[in-house]
């Protein structure tokens, strides 16, 4: 037996994460998670933290010669984080 009105269970998750307004933040906490793999390992050491504020994600760092790498790559970094995150969630990143 058939039924006429199905649908896909991730179509179906998706809605309902939308409904309680919740998808944004999961798409901000895929998007730093992600850091380690879009900047590698050597990089991620030497991030101390990282937050997102109003579309912009805040990385502070304990390595000024990795600071100012990230900052000549500054955006193609923004692209590879946001193809990670599935969403443009940030705009700019800001090196401190």
């Amino acid at each position: 037996m058939r039924r006429k009105n199905t649908q896909k269970l991730h179509e179906v998750i998706e809605k309902y994460l939308e409904s309680l307004d919740i998808d944004n933040k999961l798409k901000e906490v895929r998007l730093i998670r992600s850091w380690k793999n879009v900047v590698g390992t050597l990089i991620a050491r030497k991030t101390d933290r990282i937050f997102i504020k109003e579309g912009k994600l805040f990385v502070y760092m304990s390595s000024s010669i990795a600071r100012n790498e990230l900052a000549m790559v500054k955006d193609s970094l923004v692209e590879r984080l946001n193809r990670h995150a599935g969403a443009q969630v940030i705009n700019d990143i800001i090196l401190r």
